[in-house]
Order: C-alpha cells, then sequence, then structure tokens
C-alpha cells in the first residue's frame, strides 16, 4: 500500500513537472513522432511534422523576443530564433530539435532553480494575525480578522499577536521587538494604546479595537512591503549582458561564410554551433549550485538572479535589536546594597524569578546557573502582573520587578544609573532594598568579525539604522565601530534612507516586521528568519535559517563565488562555441554534427558550473 502511495506520488509530480515544463515534453514527444514516422519510411513527413513544430516554437520566442525589446531589454532569443529558422530551412531538422530543447531545457533549469527557492521560504511559519478572538456578550468566538469591527472587545492570549489596533482594558506587557525594535518588553496599562503586530506576554488581556484590520498598523506594514517591493528595479540577467556581442558575432561569422562559399547551409552550420546554450545553461546551473551550497550554510537564496546584485555590493545597512544585538535581554551587573553581596543578591532573586513568566526573568535564572550560584527553596510565589515577583524565598520574603514595586516594600529604595540600552530590576529584601540587577540587549559576540569579514570582502559602507533612542544607538554604533547611523527610524524612515543611498548595491539586514518595507526596497533584503517574523522573511531575497550574523558575510561570499564560477563557464562555453564555428564555417562540420558537438559544449559548461555547488578548500 505504501509503495503504491510513493508511486502515485512520484507519477504526480511527473505529470506535473510534464505540464509545467511543456515546451521540452512536446519537443521529445514530437521527435520521437518524427522519429516513428522517418523508420516507417515517411521521411517527408517526418520533416514536415519536426519543422512546422520547431518553427512554432521559433515564432514563439521572437513574440517574447518583441517584449522584451518593447520593454527596454534585451536577451539571447534572437540567436536561438535564427539558428532553428535556419536549420529548418536547408532541411536539418533533427539540429533544429535539439536547439529546441536545449534552449528549453536551460530555461527550465532557471524557473526549477527559482521554484525550489521559493518553496523552501513559504515554508517557514507565519506569524502574521488571522483570526481574532471576539466576545459576544459572555461567550467568546474566533472571527477571521477582517470581520472585527471597531469598538469589538477581543481577547488576546498570552504569547498571541494583536490582531488590530485598539486600546487596553488591562495591564500587560507586550514585546515590540518585531514592531519599533525596542529589544526589552513594555509595560502597557489600561486605556494605553497598543498596535498590531504586538506581541502579548504571559497574561491574557482584553483589547477594545479602536482600526479595522486594513488600517491596523500591521497591514499598513504589509501595504508598504508591497510599495516598496513594486520600486526594486528589474535585475538584468547575466546571460543579457553577453547577448548583443555573441550574437553579432555569430551572425556575422555565418553571413561570411554564406557569402564566401555560397552555401546557404554553411549559414546554419555556424548557427547551429552558436546557439546561446551555453549562455542559458551556465548561469542557471551555478546559480542552482550556489543555492545549494548556501543551504547547506543554513542560507536560503529567493533567486539566483540575487546572486548577481548580491557579489556586487557595496553598502550593507544592519537593523540593531535582534540582528546586530541577541535581541534577548542578559544579565550585565549585579550591583547589591550595603549588608548584602553580589552572590547572596542574585541567588535571592534568581530564585524568586524561577516562578516569574516575564522574559527578564529567564536571563537572571539563566545567569545564575552560568556562575554556578546555587538556588534556593522558594516556599510560595506570586508574580504581580507588569510589575515583578513576590517571593517566599527559605525564610526571607523577597520582592523583585520595577522600581515602583520595590519602593512598595521599601520607600527609600534608590534609582539606579544605567547606560544606554540598559534596564534595571530592583530586589528588595524582607522590605529592605538588597540591591538592583542591570541587564541588556547586547552585540551578538561575532557582530565585530562579521563587520571585520565584510570590510575584508571590500564592504566599505556600513549603517546602523534603528528605531532605538540616540543614546542606545550611538552605544551600540560604538562598540562595533559602525560611523554611519541613524536613530529613533519608523519603517518609512528606513525606507526613505535606503532609497537616497549612493553606493549600490545596497543589501539591508533585518529580523523584524518593522524590518519588512526596508528589506523589500533595498537591492538585496537579508532577513533574520531563524526567529523573525514571516513578513521579515517573506520580503527578503535572502533568509537566514540560522540564527547566526556571521551568515552575512558567507552568502556575500558564497554569491561572489557562484558569480565567478558561472561567468568562467559562459566564457568556457564561449570560446569553445566560438572555436567550434570559426571551423564550421570552412565547410568541415555538418549541421547535425554541429548540433551533437553543440551538445558536448553544453555538457562541459554545465561541469563547470557545478563547481559551484562545492564547498571550496580554505
Amino acid at each position: 500500500m505504501r509503495a503504491d502511495s510513493s508511486f502515485a506520488r512520484r507519477a504526480d509530480r511527473l505529470l506535473r513537472g510534464a505540464v509545467r515544463y511543456r515546451v521540452i515534453t512536446l519537443t521529445v514527444l514530437v521527435g520521437v513522432i518524427s522519429g516513428v514516422f522517418a523508420v516507417a519510411g515517411a521521411d517527408s513527413a517526418a520533416r514536415w511534422i519536426a519543422g512546422l513544430y520547431a518553427l512554432a516554437v521559433a515564432a514563439g520566442y521572437t513574440i517574447r523576443m518583441l517584449r522584451t525589446l518593447a520593454s527596454g531589454g534585451l536577451g539571447v532569443d534572437l540567436l536561438a530564433v535564427v539558428a532553428i529558422v535556419a536549420t529548418v530551412a536547408v532541411g536539418e531538422v533533427v539540429a533544429a530539435l535539439i536547439v529546441v530543447l536545449m534552449l528549453s531545457g536551460g530555461e527550465a533549469l532557471e524557473d526549477y532553480a527559482n521554484r525550489r527557492a521559493r518553496r523552501e521560504l513559504d515554508a517557514l511559519l507565519r506569524r502574521d494575525p488571522r483570526y481574532a478572538h471576539r466576545f459576544a456578550g459572555e461567550r467568546l468566538e474566533d472571527v477571521p480578522v477582517a470581520d472585527v469591527q471597531i469598538e469589538d472587545i477581543l481577547l488576546v492570549r498570552p504569547a498571541e499577536v494583536v490582531p488590530v489596533d485598539g486600546v487596553l482594558l488591562d495591564a500587560a506587557a507586550f514585546d515590540l521587538s518585531s514592531l519599533s525594535g525596542e529589544s526589552l518588553p513594555v509595560d502597557r496599562a489600561p486605556g494605553d494604546v497598543v498596535l498590531s503586530g504586538s506581541i502579548n506576554g504571559a497574561e491574557a488581556v482584553r483589547l477594545r479595537a479602536t482600526a479595522l484590520a486594513a488600517d491596523s498598523q500591521y497591514q499598513q506594514i504589509v501595504a508598504l512591503v508591497e510599495q516598496a517591493a513594486g520600486s526594486k528595479p528589474r535585475v538584468v540577467r547575466l546571460a543579457d549582458r553577453f547577448a548583443v556581442p555573441f550574437t553579432a558575432f555569430s551572425l556575422l561569422l555565418a553571413g561570411i561564410a554564406w557569402l564566401v562559399s555560397g552555401d546557404p547551409v554553411r549559414f546554419a552550420e555556424v548557427l547551429v554551433l552558436a546557439t546561446p546554450c551555453p549562455l542559458l545553461i551556465a548561469a542557471p546551473v551555478a546559480f542552482i549550485g550556489g543555492m545549494s551550497r548556501a543551504a547547506h550554510s543554513g542560507i536560503l537564496v529567493r533567486t539566483g538572479s540575487v546572486f548577481e546584485t548580491l557579489a556586487r555590493v557595496r553598502t550593507v545597512v544592519f537593523d540593531k535589536t535582534g540582528t546586530l544585538t541577541t535581541g534577548r535581554p542578559v544579565l550585565r551587573e549585579v550591583r547589591p546594597a550595603p549588608g548584602f553581596d553580589a552572590t547572596e543578591l542574585l541567588s535571592l532573586t534568581a530564585s524568586a524569578e524561577q516562578y516569574s513568566s516575564h522574559v527578564l526573568a529567564a536571563s537572571v535564572v539563566q545567569a545564575a546557573e552560568q556562575r554556578a550560584v546555587g538556588l534556593q527553596e522558594v516556599a510560595s510565589a506570586e508574580e504581580h502582573a507588569t510589575n515583578g515577583v513576590l517571593a517566599r524565598v527559605g525564610e526571607r520574603r523577597v520582592a523583585v520587578g520595577k522600581l515602583a514595586f520595590a519602593r512598595s516594600f521599601d520607600r527609600d529604595a534608590p534609582r539606579a544609573v544605567i547606560g544606554p540600552g540598559e534596564l534595571a530590576v530592583y530586589v528588595t529584601v524582607d522590605d529592605r532594598y538588597a540591591g538592583v540587577i542591570i541587564e541588556a540587549d547586547p552585540p551578538r559576540s561575532n557582530a565585530q568579525s562579521m563587520l571585520a569579514g565584510l570590510r575584508a570582502l571590500g564592504v566599505r559602507n556600513i549603517e546602523l539604522l534603528t528605531g532605538d533612542a540616540e543614546e542606545t544607538a550611538a552605544h551600540t554604533a560604538g562598540a562595533l565601530g559602525i560611523t554611519r547611523y541613524r536613530a529613533e527610524c519608523l519603517p518609512a524612515d528606513k525606507v526613505r534612507r535606503v532609497a537616497s543611498i549612493i553606493e549600490r548595491p545596497v543589501v539591508m539586514v533585518g529580523d523584524g516586521v518593522n524590518d519588512a518595507p526596508v528589506l523589500a526596497r533595498a537591492d538585496v533584503g537579508i532577513a533574520m528568519g531563524a526567529k523573525g517574523a514571516t513578513a521579515a522573511s517573506e520580503s527578503a531575497d535572502v533568509v537566514l535559517l540560522i540564527d547566526d550574523i556571521g551568515g552575512v558575510v558567507e552568502a556575500v561570499a558564497i554569491a561572489r563565488r557562484t558569480v565567478a564560477i558561472a561567468l568562467q563557464s559562459i566564457w568556457l562555453g564561449i570560446a569553445v562555441s566560438v572555436v567550434l564555428m570559426l571551423i564550421a564555417a570552412f565547410g568541415f562540420i555538418p549541421a547535425i554534427v554541429g548540433a551533437l558537438l553543440q551538445e558536448a559544449v553544453d555538457l562541459a559548461t554545465i561541469l563547470a558550473a557545478l563547481r559551484a555547488a562545492r564547498v571550496p578548500r580554505r
């Protein structure tokens, strides 16, 4: 039964592939039918079938070529059309079919590479809100986000995404990192406005809708993504750059051979060897190899043409939170008050924080474990939402949380002096101020080495764009040696800045919903997709599936190597074709032999291009 199911799936995939790449399917089918007629002795019918089919394909390419020219582009279709028509005209229909097969095969390879990358990208986890929990009297119902009306009362459960803009009816803490770039949780009180795309904390809260889904923050960002993507310039295919000179040279050589020999067959014999298969095959095969090489390193590339732009990058722009920084608060300093030592303070704090669902609590517990600080037995614990946790640790009453929470136990608790990007967690023990825990969102451990790697690859222009405050942005930029930075940027501000940069191509690296528009607008967008929002991943050209910023350097290096191999393969194909064309110009290579030799050229081109899939030796 399982074998039958597996066979059915393979058959279904084969059928869908045959339909999608129907030119290849039809060419093989026409070749078989023509062969049957030829074996049966009906040579004339075989030639008519193959010739008319080849001319129909040539007509299709002619229409596409005219459309490309009308849009201001260039392509390699002209040479293919002339080669097909010439071989049919002189009766070399087998050679014509071989040209059609190679032409359609190269395009199928390119399409397959792009579709495979898109399929893997679409498989990433989606996070955009689609349903809302709406109160209908005392009953709760799930409705599509588009059905939510202004003044509806909604329930947002723990860790859920806020579906529409609204006003809070309960106090809660929200993760706004994907919207504003703020790395630490933000507390909101009843009456505060919360934007769609925010992520709720550990407590379920009620929300009164103040905007329709289409008018909410998340949807506005999605619209901005679409607008930015639409303004991105079209990438010229690598093969198109060689199309005009190669086509001109081939036609000139074929024309001279015809003129000198007086034999029109000579024209077809030269053009068979001049078919643009190396141009069409080399880049797609190299790009497929590059995609496979990148995927092996946890780097997902959307389309092969991304390599061309990424290989020429001159400016790289970074978001801060979750991109250059970890996006996860860590303990930076323990400041005990007189009468307490640092180990005791951390032990009491971590013991109490075990029972807190706040994101800051996990970093305190983790820091205690890393420092081998033992945790004490907790008799009871009570979490005060958005304020802190109160616990009985052994015989002592420990309160951990905000300054206001600490002052409810010791009114003289002092305000701590903190630096940019830092947050203070206050602690009281038996109603006495015991000290403060300082936490921060530090730069990634390999952020500096990653920036050095980019500079080693020749990228001199590096910039930081963030929604954080000026002090925090300046602190992070200074720590990483970045001289160009802009703070307090909204998504639209980032789009405008990237669009105005002169040193292009520009690569943008980000991870949150707020980065999605600028990722779409940049020449190449790179998303930290391992933990970033799907809106960022879907608008990006490259997704780092592993949460490692070093992938940016590797992506650029792989792109440069892939493009170099593609160019080498193209030049190899062109050089061999030119040599064979010169020989054919003197009448030493018949058309059918030339078509078979062109197959050998294609094979050599493919083998050369496949080097892009190998991991280079260090």
